[in-house]
């Protein structure tokens, strides 16, 4: 069985990031810099950032045989991930393109490629770390019925990022303890399951509890994050930083946040330590490169 106390059964991408001064506005070119691949995707940043702070971390996943398949697992086996689930394919490994402005914040547009055929079969093929693992961690970057199937399959504690936010089965959804996502995308996710969706994220996070989810995390950037557990809604205040690129920042929180988990903290003690983390990582460029080790100081008590 599997040493590894978190299973992430998600994307793997290579980034190829811009920098610019500002977003184009639509018609509009700009000149830019950069133009570098780095290690990206949900699934690999979560499961990266958890290792990096040395938690045990298997990733279920697919890359293709291109050249780009090197550069978006290198981070990964640096921090210790096993890989041994990551299948290479015959389609062209994931691609996200990246812009970032100088006031920090990003634009990503996906090319799924390999991560489109992590379906049922696939995790099925790979049900082993799965079942073995004490965390389960998802995102929404794999097609619903692999997720559904990850969900099926978790022995362990499944933790639910839905991001981006896409149509998954009702019940895999609900049984994310917590469900973790940001403000837009609780409104989303509050959309898809046919409740209110405006109001605050106070609202939004007890409404999202109110749904059905066992516990919400409601990030909320550099203003921290909202846990909901029972009756209780506490907030968590974020270290204030520099941000000098949000790419990947809510990845380090989860793969942090599980990290934790794994340790037996609190849903409130893994979101405050997480918010560190996330804090650390908008103080450096990229997404798995910005993500601290944990002989790393971060931000905050």
């Amino acid at each position: 069985m599997s040493a590894a106390k978190i299973c992430v059964v998600g994307s793997i991408n290579a980034d190829l990031t811009v920098n610019v001064d500002r977003h184009p506005t639509p018609g509009e070119t700009l000149l830019g810099s950069g133009g570098g691949i780095t290690a990206g995707g949900k699934g690999a940043n979560q499961a990266c950032a958890a290792a990096r702070l040395g938690a045990p971390v298997a990733l279920v996943g697919a890359v293709g045989t291109d050249s780009n398949a090197i550069p978006a697992t290198a981070l990964l086996r640096e921090a210790g991930v096993d890989l041994t689930h990551v299948e290479e394919v015959t389609e062209v490994t994931g691609l996200a393109v990246i812009t970032v402005a100088a006031n920090g914040e990003n634009t990503v547009q996906v090319v799924p490629g390999a991560n489109a055929l992590v379906d049922a079969d696939f995790v099925s093929r790979h049900a082993e770390p799965v079942e073995a693992a004490e965390v389960v961690l998802l995102q929404g970057e794999i097609p619903a019925d692999g997720f559904a199937r990850a969900v099926e399959l978790a022995k362990g504690r499944v933790v639910i990022n839905l991001a981006p936010v896409v149509d998954v089965p009702r019940e895999a959804l609900l049984a994310a303890d917590p469900l973790m996502a940001n403000e837009h995308e609780a409104g989303l996710i509050l959309d898809q399951l046919g409740y209110d969706s405006t109001g605050t994220p106070e609202d939004l996070a007890r409404r999202l509890k109110d749904a059905g989810f066992a516990s919400v995390v409601l990030t909320l950037g550099a203003a921290g994050a909202l846990v909901v557990e029972g009756d209780a809604l506490t907030h968590i205040p974020s270290p204030q930083v520099e941000a000098v690129d949000t790419v990947g920042a809510g990845d380090s929180f989860a793969g942090a946040f599980c990290a934790r988990i794994i340790e037996g903290d609190t849903l409130v003690e893994a979101s405050t330590y997480a918010c560190r983390v996330g804090a650390f990582s908008v103080t450096r460029p990229g997404a798995q490169p910005s993500y601290p080790t944990a002989a790393d100081t971060l931000p905050g008590a």
